[in-house]
Formats: C-alpha cells, sequence, structure tokens
C-alpha cells in the first residue's frame, strides 16, 4: 500500500476513526493504520480504557493517537467524538463502523415472568440498536464532517467502511437479532449511496466470515477442529485498510473469508436478471430510473 495513500495532499496524514478499536479487528485495524503512517482514533466503551491505552502505549509514536470513551448509540457522545477528533488532528478522512454486539441469550427463548406472561426481549433491542442504529449513526456523522473536507485527487472527500459480516448476506444460525442487524448494515450501505456520491464519499462495505474474537469464543474451537477457513484479525484488518484507500471501491461489499476474498455487491447486481428473471429485472431497472430522473425517493409528510 503506498505510503501517499494515507497522506493528505498537503503531506499530512490522513486521520481515521475506528469504532469498537480497543479490542479484535478494530484494534488490529488501529494498529495498520498507525504503521502506514495516519493519525488514529480508538473509539470505544468507557470500561474499554486501559486497553486502549495499553494499545496506544504499544505504537511506535503514540502521540499519533488518541482514545475517545464512545457509546455508538448515543448521539452527544457521537459528535463528541467527531469534534475531539477534529481539534486534535484537523479533519476526519477515515471512519470503520467496527463496533457491534452478539446476543447472549436466544431471541425464542421463551422466558416468562411469575405471572406466566413472555417477558420482553430487551438485550435483542440492545443488538439491533448496538448494531444498526450505532452504525448509522457513525455514518451519518462521518458524511457530515467529510463533507466538508477538501477532495483529493481523486475527487473523494473521505471513505467510510461499514463491518457488517457474511450473516448480513446469509443467516440460518438463529442468532436473530445479530443476523437482522448485520442485513440492516447491508441495506444502510445501499441506501447511502446516492448521498454519498453527491458529497464526495466512499462508502463500502467489509463482511468477514468467521473470525476467532470475543464473541465467537463459545465455538471457535469446534470450528478450527473441524478444519472449516478462518479469518485473522490481521487479514481483516488488511482489506478494511485496503478498501477504504481503493479509489475505486464505491458502494462495494468485501468478503473476507481467510484467504479469499471476494466483492459480491457488484455480483449480486449482475445475476439479477438470473435471480429475478429478465421481466421483473427490467421493471426494477425502470423503477430505479424513476427515483434516479426524480432525484431520489419523495419523502411523504409526517403525520401529526
Amino acid at each position: 500500500m503506498a505510503s501517499t495513500a494515507f497522506q493528505l495532499s498537503n503531506g499530512m496524514p490522513k486521520t481515521v476513526i475506528v469504532t469498537g478499536g480497543a479490542g479484535g479487528i478494530g484494534a488490529q485495524t488501529i494498529r495498520t493504520y498507525h504503521a502506514s503512517g495516519c493519525n488514529v482514533v480508538i473509539a470505544d466503551l468507557p470500561f474499554s480504557k486501559d486497553t486502549a491505552k495499553t494499545l496506544i502505549s504499544s505504537l511506535s509514536e503514540p502521540e499519533r493517537a488518541m482514545y475517545h470513551p464512545t457509546d455508538i448509540t448515543n448521539w452527544s457522545n457521537m459528535q463528541s467524538l467527531i469534534r475531539e477528533t477534529k481539534n486534535r488532528f484537523g479533519q476526519v478522512d477515515i471512519v470503520v463502523a467496527n463496533a457491534g454486539l452478539m446476543e447472549s441469550k436466544g431471541f425464542f427463548d421463551f422466558e416468562e415472568d411469575e405471572q406466566g406472561e413472555l417477558n420482553e426481549p430487551l438485550e435483542a433491542y440492545k443488538i439491533i440498536d448496538v448494531n444498526l442504529k450505532g452504525t448509522m449513526n457513525t455514518l451519518r456523522l462521518a458524511m457530515h464532517t467529510m463533507s466538508g473536507n477538501r477532495p483529493d485527487c481523486s475527487g473523494s472527500k473521505g471513505s467510510v467502511v461499514l463491518i457488517a459480516s457474511t450473516s448480513g448476506y446469509f443467516g440460518g444460525t438463529g442468532v436473530v437479532s445479530y443476523i437482522s442487524s448485520k442485513h440492516g448494515v447491508i441495506g444502510l450501505a445501499r441506501a447511502s449511496q446516492r448521498k454519498a456520491n453527491e458529497l464526495g464519499v466512499r462508502v463500502n462495505v467489509v463482511a468477514p466470515f468467521f473470525t476467532p474474537t470475543y464473541i465467537t469464543t463459545g465455538y471457535a474451537e469446534q470450528w478450527m477442529q473441524r478444519g472449516l477457513p478462518a479469518n485473522t484479525v490481521e487479514g481483516v484488518a488488511r482489506v478494511i485498510v485496503e478498501t477504504s484507500i481503493d479509489d475505486e471501491r464505491r458502494g462495494h461489499s468485501l468478503l473476507v473469508a481467510g484467504s479469499l476474498v471476494k466483492e459480491i455487491e457488484t455480483a449480486r447486481t449482475a445475476l439479477t436478471k438470473d435471480w429475478l428473471g429478465e421481466e421483473i429485472a427490467n421493471v426494477m431497472a425502470k423503477g430505479g430510473k424513476f427515483f434516479d430522473d426524480m432525484g431520489g425517493y419523495t419523502l411523504p409528510k409526517a403525520r401529526s
């Protein structure tokens, strides 16, 4: 990766925010960007402060790194993250929306209260809040702040990478909230392309297959014993970084399965006629052109 890809036109280093950056894939992504010469910002929950500080102290130039306590579901936390990053490093050039959770209880575990009534699935709501609402917060604020950046030689003002999962495309494992949220992240990426292109911000997705991290500890050993392909955090981080700086990546989604990396959004689009049949595909294409000609979807008025 050319060092100039990590520099602004004035030779200053680009600044990268990684949510959930204190551990796992996020921490390795921080290390990879920093080793490439970037300023790095670890945005993670307050309990991760010591871990984040240890990570920063391990970097070759810790003065190019900072930690910001951040709950991505909290709007004021996210505003503060952007504000403090700009105060420290000038502007935000790359954001990796990595923070996410996996449920610890099944959505269809029908727990009842003392009266025999079904309990509300509060943890499921939390997973959706973090993985989808939090990612929406991250993307919205990133695109807003990047819209004020000066374009680089490719015309881009910034780059956002949303971390989804193969569960965002598939999902028969029964982890209802996680799978639903990651499908939502894919939808978020697709729905954001028109505005992203208008603002000059590139928005892409990295969708890792099985990666040994905290959220996979319940089955990681058995997975490896089965001889199934597995990612490393280093491999996923490398794809994230490469995707973020590749000027040709706009609206793409990179599935990462060990040594295999496959772009799946363009492949999905190319197969639309095979999937839906030519007649329906043509109707869908005409509908898409209609909204293109309209300049986007006309929103209804809010009901009082």
